[in-house]
Formats: C-alpha cells, sequence, structure tokens
C-alpha cells in the first residue's frame, strides 16, 4: 500500500469510476461515493475491491453540505487518513433548450452540485488535512472535475455551462489558498466523453467529432480521464499546481 487514500465524489459510474478504478490499481485505497439510495453504489465498490485495494463506500448526496465532514470522518476512520480528493459529482440540465426558457430549479441544481458542493467538500477537505501533521513524503491533492463547457458556451445547457465556470474559479481559488501548504490543485475538463450524461447525444458528438470538432477524431472515453487523473493524484506533474488539464481531444485549440 502507498499510504495514499483518495475520495472521489459521483463514482458509481462513468468518469468517477473510471478515476477510483485507476487510483485503486496505483495503490491508493478508495471511498466510492454515490447517494444514499444509489443501487450502484454496491456494484462500484465491489468493483473497484477487485483491484485488491482497500475501499469503503461514502453514501451522500454531495448537496448535503452540513453533512460533508462526518462524511469525510467516516471515511478516515476506514481507510486512513485522506491525501486525495477528486471532485467529480455533477449533473447536466434538466431541460436542454433554449435559455429564455430555463427553469429556476435547473439553474439551482446546476449551480448547488456542480460548483457549491465542490467549494465545500473542498473546503472540509482541506480544514482536515491542515489541521493535523501530514506525511511530507505523501503527494497531496485536490483534482476538480470540470467540463470544457466553463470555457465554451453550449446554449442549450447554458445553466450548466455557467455552472461549470463557476466550479472552474473554486479549482483557482483553492490552488491558490493551498499551494503554500503543499497541497495541489488541478482543474480536469473533460470534452465530449462518452457517459450517460452525453448518452443522448453521443451519436451526433461522435459524428463531429470525425469531421473535426476534435483534433483527435473520436469522442473520449471514461478511463483516458481517469488515467489523467491518476497522474495528478501520483504527484507525476510535480512543481505544479492551479492547472488546467483539457482532457478534450484538442478541442479547445484554437485554429483558423
Amino acid at each position: 500500500m502507498s499510504g495514499q487514500a483518495a475520495l472521489v465524489t459521483g463514482s458509481t459510474r462513468g468518469i468517477g469510476l473510471a478515476s477510483a478504478l485507476a487510483l485503486a490499481r496505483q495503490g491508493f485505497a478508495v471511498a466510492v461515493n454515490g447517494p444514499a439510495d444509489d443501487d450502484e453504489l454496491a456494484a462500484a465498490v465491489e468493483q473497484v475491491s477487485a483491484t485488491g485495494a482497500r475501499v469503503v463506500a461514502m453514501p451522500l448526496d454531495v448537496s448535503d453540505i452540513d453533512a460533508h465532514d462526518a462524511a469525510i470522518a467516516s471515511v478516515e476512520d476506514a481507510i486512513g487518513p485522506l491525501t486525495t480528493l477528486v471532485n467529480n459529482a455533477g449533473v447536466s440540465v434538466m431541460n436542454r433548450g433554449d435559455p429564455i426558457e430555463v427553469s429556476e430549479q435547473s439553474w439551482d441544481r446546476c449551480l448547488t452540485v456542480n460548483a457549491k458542493a465542490m467549494f465545500f467538500m473542498t473546503q472540509a477537505f482541506a480544514r482536515r488535512l491542515l489541521a493535523r501533521n501530514r506525511d511530507a513524503s505523501l503527494f497531496q491533492s485536490i483534482i476538480n472535475v470540470t467540463s470544457s463547457n466553463a470555457e465554451a458556451v453550449a446554449v442549450t445547457r447554458a445553466e450548466y455551462c455557467v455552472s461549470k465556470a463557476g466550479a472552474a474559479m473554486v479549482s483557482k481559488a483553492w490552488a491558490v489558498r493551498l499551494g503554500a501548504e503543499g497541497i495541489a490543485v488541478y482543474d480536469v475538463r473533460p470534452g465530449v466523453i462518452d457517459t450517460d450524461m452525453t448518452l443522448p447525444m453521443i451519436n451526433e458528438y461522435a459524428r463531429r467529432a470525425e469531421e473535426g470538432l476534435t483534433l483527435v477524431p473520436r469522442v473520449g472515453q471514461p478511463e483516458e480521464v481517469g488515467e489523467i487523473i491518476g497522474s495528478l493524484a501520483s504527484g507525476k506533474l510535480p512543481y505544479t499546481t492551479g492547472q488546467v488539464i483539457f482532457a478534450d481531444g484538442g478541442m479547445l485549440v484554437q485554429r483558423f
């Protein structure tokens, strides 16, 4: 065991599960998170456990801000002090469409889960790290999964884009606060990735990728983003913090 331990929010499927698996294969102990009533949570824990890693379930809706600290404490009781937080949990819009028709409910849902919960989960994690003596030989990091939509507008998902832009600033703010404390903060921005969230449009995205939307002419896979996150969490980009990692096949590279 490496002595490193990670909490990955929203890790019952997609990028979150792929990240949990990548970390487990590198020797991390892993806390797998999903809502308490999520039938997939036990299955995800079993899948990550099959790698031989120490694993614990953390049943929690991340929008329940008041429960963050107790949930992290429970995880640390089970697998030891956390060194790594991967803020992956996120939601899309309730309905795609014209911004003129966006509901307050959809706006609040996106901002609460995608930005507010990320900020306060990071706060709870950082407070615990700063309050204890830490092993300087263990790389400590916070990796926030935002989106290419932090920068590029998808007009039919306006409230999602706003929430991801907010999440990007969460990453910057905590990178500035925690740099001197030896805690690295990264912003991973997936582009078009083949997940449940993109399922309604994946065929259209795949066609557009082949026609030049992305420089790598295909959609990405969750496992690829998971490997990026695993590399960051393992300290394989030394002397860095505050970086934005575009996991988008070159989609946002400016060109004429």
